[in-house]
């Protein structure tokens, strides 16, 4: 899954019809380069691409004073149903770039669906943490190159900071906080 044309999608929903400077300009203003690898040419490119494969259609041209018109884009049917696809994938996903996309858009889905897929990422960290620390017996010991005992604990440390934080996102989502889309 990528997390750029999820954010490409998630964008052009928000403000369609739109151009891909549009796009550009949304996701810098929330500083996602510094969550997720999107870049002004992925943008661009998955513009290209959801258009090729019908998930966007353009939609007419807008003048401009600083060059030639831009082209709008919007949102069509199989562009919807993709956006829904990724996000129920980045929803459960232990990829940090990925399940921030997800996160980014979690209010165009309602809150129960929400709640379902972010259980299921949960456990989905828990299980890479339990499988990671169930590695050390079978690694070189901790004081021999590569450290693995120090590499595998650090690992797993990560995933069960991802599992507590899910847990206080889940916790806000069950007591009413955030406005979703139901």
């Amino acid at each position: 899954m990528s997390a750029v044309r999820l954010l490409v999608l998630g964008v052009m929903r928000l403000r369609q019809p739109t151009y891909g400077y549009a796009v550009r300009r949304e996701l810098l203003s929330w500083r996602a380069e510094t969550w997720t690898n999107v870049k002004p040419g992925s943008i661009y490119h998955a513009l290209k691409q959801l258009t090729q494969e019908g998930k966007l259609s353009a939609f007419g041209t807008q003048g401009s004073t600083e060059g030639p018109g831009r082209t709008l884009f919007e949102l069509t049917e199989a562009g919807e149903t993709e956006f829904r696809k990724l996000m129920d994938e980045a929803l459960v996903s232990v990829d940090m770039e990925e399940l921030g996309a997800g996160i980014a858009f979690m209010d165009a889905l309602p809150r129960a669906h929400v709640i379902e897929k972010l259980r299921e990422q949960r456990r989905n960290a828990e299980a890479v943490r339990d499988d990671l620390l169930a590695m050390i017996p079978t690694f070189p010991g901790r004081y021999e190159p590569p450290h693995a005992t120090d590499l595998l604990e650090l690992w797993s440390g990560v995933f069960d900071n991802l599992s507590n934080w899910t847990a206080g996102v889940l916790e806000r989502l069950e007591t009413g906080e955030y406005r979703m889309s139901d």
